[in-house]
């Protein structure tokens, strides 16, 4: 048979169906538009599965429809698949129309983020003559809230937290009108219709004034702390160049050292006190408008307790029309603290009720809403290092939006594991990673962690098959799997870390995973956290890792670093590690009884795991050099050790590190049971003989740091000839170090390898669920493959 092509002009009618996130960025209007623009006629229609397009037209223009469609999409849509198949029934001509939703079999339309408020709205929020003028919960297909207020899909009205707001005869035409920038712009609304603000004291009453906005800004200039009920939770707001009432704000809340983020009023304030290039500008004027990570200008005002310790301060831009009328009012200082709205250990607040009653110890006023939030959703936070984006906590402007990987996956849940925790839904060729649930280590912490699994189970209408949990039996999120009565996959944790970054960046052959991480059960019993893997989609073989030491008292050593500072001390020297001429100052703090006791516990082994951790040789670090030895948050001592390295560091430091590649120092590669390991001890024995030769604490951090890549480069291009793989990932928890990661990418690129690590996913904890998705997802499937042979 002879197939001859179509006439040009001959009329052809296609069904097309369009994946991700393409519902509440208004890509009905855009397809209607573009079908009047090609004379296009048929109908769109929102489902489960997609945006489905019934369009029929002369094939030249159906081409051209189809190509617009694909390349130049709505601005905040994201199109993972455009299927099409042709129409066996011809559709009426002359017209083309936007249908009801209707709700599919299998929900893989993605909903979008919340999305931070548009120009046209701001422009709109602050007009005089416009009739949303000043009106807080302004929105468009184009921004607002969508994530926070969603209960089920097909992302509509009625299925939104919004369906309590009949809109006014005014929103209802707009809604209508195809034409409109609010054309089916869900959460629609305005003063004659929509949510309110309330103003309230501590003690929960409300307080009757003509604006609530207004009375907030005179707040806040006079020194109180605001309960801010937000986008995807409260906020605690206090002014950021007050250091009284910053210090209040941290007594209050009983967070000491842990860094505050801080919202200023625009870009060109934020570049007036703190040093900005041009990917950290993007970062902040993006519609996601997460918090960065900035070094701040000598010459800025804001208060000095912001982030004690460390060199970097989180900022933000306003990014709803709340907070754009808050800095628009004249009484309002320029930069504010925006702290999540809970108390220590809790998940933030999202219930007015609940706010009023767990925040009154720290908040003088509360600016509330009325508009219910369904699921409570953090701030993001982003870091700009080697010139890319790096997102170490992925939450608003970033979920649910799903990512597309390489292999088909069964219904999946990956449970992720204890601190920074989050989960992961995975199907077919997408995994729904969720937002920020936090240290998941009390009951409050579950029961949210363990909604927002039911949630988004609901509106991606994912059942899931088999479970994924991590290795170590006692986390909650472990429990909680064991729990499902469903097959049950344990992933080793830095196996997890190393396949979430091959996920993001769809490789699939086998990598040197190198993972510099805080802690993770091993497979031995033992705390593993800086690892040297051979590993693939399902499988991982330990080639190398940081020699073990000590961990006395276990998650007791986490928290008081003296206590890896004594335990390498005595592994290096024995008894003689608390002779004057060894024992460095800051130790000899600590009274001679506590030591004594650490060293009988290591003797006798009690309580006292061994561990490669390379957080803990952070942490020892830290202590040597009198840095930190008590720790209020977690990672505080390894960041504070990171900020007195960078300090020291010249504009030329990579360079300088070239150089200590080739320089004869002291051999840090031991060969241990076959497998090559790091010598920790070894960097502490050049620690505590610099200290004692009077040498400058921020130039023996920025040398450990260097000794330290030197020696991963040095074993890392051992493996690289041993297995012939050169192909490296980078992860784990102490990637988020500036100075290490960067100084790898640098060193491994002057070798040629080639390097991956977290961008889109997080280097941290956060990224371990979708780790085990995969890697549960591709073993049942290769399982269920076998058994069928």
């Amino acid at each position: 048979m002879i197939s001859l092509p179509i006439p040009r002009h001959r009329r052809i009618g296609v069904e097309i169906l369009v994946r991700g996130i393409v519902q509440g960025v208004g890509f009905r209007p855009f397809i209607y538009n573009l079908a009047c623009r090609f004379g296009i006629s048929g109908t769109v229609t929102n489902t489960g599965d997609g945006v489905v397009i019934r369009a029929m037209a002369r094939s030249d223009r159906l081409e051209m429809f189809v190509d617009a469609l694909e390349h130049h999409p709505p601005p905040l849509a994201r199109i993972v698949a455009i299927e099409q198949r042709p129409l066996t029934v011809p559709l009426p001509e002359g017209s083309f129309t936007i249908l009801e939703s209707t709700a599919g079999i299998a929900a893989t339309t993605a909903i979008p983020p919340d999305i931070a408020i548009c120009n046209d709205c701001r422009r709109e929020l602050l007009d005089p003559g416009d009739r949303r003028y000043r009106y807080p919960f302004i929105n468009c297909t184009n921004c607002g809230p969508r994530f926070t207020i969603v209960e089920a899909i097909p992302y509509d009205r009625p299925k939104t937290s919004m369906k309590v707001f009949p809109m006014c005869p005014e929103c209802l035409q707009e809604y209508r009108d195809p034409g409109n920038r609010r054309f089916h712009a869900q959460p629609n609304a305005c003063p004659v219709c929509g949510p309110r603000l309330f103003w309230h004291g501590r003690d929960g009453k409300m307080i009757a004034c003509d604006d609530p906005i207004t009375a907030a800004a005179a707040a806040l200039q006079q020194g109180k702390i605001v309960a801010l009920r937000g986008l995807g939770g409260f906020h605690l707001a206090v002014d950021a160049t007050s250091p009284s009432t910053v210090a209040t704000l941290r007594q209050r809340k009983d967070r000491p050292d842990k860094p505050l983020a801080v919202m200023l009023s625009d870009i060109n304030t934020a570049e007036a006190h703190f040093q900005i290039n041009d990917e950290e500008r993007r970062l902040l004027l993006s519609p996601e408008h997460p918090i960065v990570l900035l070094r701040p200008r000598r010459q800025g005002r804001l208060a000095a307790g912001l982030a004690p310790g460390i060199d970097v301060i989180g900022i933000m831009l306003p990014y709803t029309p709340l907070h754009c009328l808050l800095f628009a009012e004249k009484p309002c200082p320029p930069a504010l603290v925006m702290t999540s709205g809970n108390v220590s250990g809790a998940p933030i607040c999202i219930a007015n009720e609940d706010a009023l009653q767990r925040l009154a110890t720290i908040a003088d006023y509360f600016l509330l809403h009325d508009r219910e939030i369904v699921t409570r959703v953090d701030d993001s936070v982003c870091r700009v290092i080697n010139g890319r984006s790096r997102l170490l906590r992925r939450a608003r402007g970033y979920v649910p939006a799903p990512l597309t990987v390489p292999w088909p996956l069964p219904p999946t849940l990956g449970c992720g594991g204890g601190l920074k925790s989050t989960f992961c839904l995975g199907r077919d060729r997408s995994a729904v990673l969720s937002q920020h649930i936090g240290d998941l280590f009390n009951l409050e912490a579950l029961t949210f962690y363990t909604e927002s699994i039911r949630h988004l189970q609901r509106v991606f209408e994912i059942t899931p098959e088999i479970v994924a949990c991590d290795l170590h039996p006692d986390y909650l999120s472990t429990r909680y799997a064991e729990e499902l009565s469903l097959p049950l996959y344990r992933i080793q944790h830095h196996h997890a870390h190393a396949v979430a970054v091959m996920a993001e960046h769809g490789i699939s052959d086998p990598v040197l995973a190198i993972i510099m991480d805080g802690t993770g059960f091993g497979p031995d019993g033992t705390i593993w956290g800086g690892e040297f893997l051979r590993a693939d989609l399902t499988s991982s073989t330990r080639l190398g890792r940081l020699s073990p030491l000590p961990l006395p008292g276990g998650d007791r050593a986490a928290i008081e670093p003296w206590r890896m500072a004594i335990a390498a001390l005595y592994r290096l020297f024995g008894e003689d590690a608390f002779s004057p001429a060894l024992l460095p100052p800051a130790l000899a703090q600590i009274p001679a009884d506590q030591r004594q006791a650490i060293v009988a516990m290591i003797r006798s082994s009690f309580n006292t795991p061994l561990t490669s951790s390379c957080g803990r040789l952070f942490d020892a670090v830290a202590s040597l050099l009198g840095i930190r030895q008590y720790m209020s948050y977690e990672g505080q001592a390894a960041m504070e050790l990171e900020a007195l390295a960078a300090g020291s560091a010249s504009s030329t430091w990579k360079n300088e590190l070239l150089a200590a590649q080739s320089a004869a120092l002291p051999r840090a590669l031991v060969t241990e049971h076959e497998k090559m390991e790091i010598c920790s001890e070894k960097f502490v024995k050049m620690i505590v003989h610099a200290l004692h030769k009077g040498e400058n604490p921020g130039k023996i951090a920025l040398n450990f740091h260097f000794q330290l890549i030197r020696s991963i480069t040095e074993l890392t291009q051992r493996l690289v000839d041993q297995t012939g793989i050169h192909r490296v990932v980078l992860a784990g928890g102490c990637m988020q170090n500036r100075l290490l990661l960067e100084g790898l990418l640098h060193v491994f690129r002057h070798h040629e390898l080639e390097v991956y690590t977290g961008e889109a996913v997080p280097l941290n904890d956060g990224a371990i669920s979708l780790g085990q998705t995969i890697i549960g997802g591709l073993q049942h499937v290769s399982r269920d493959s076998h058994e069928s042979d």
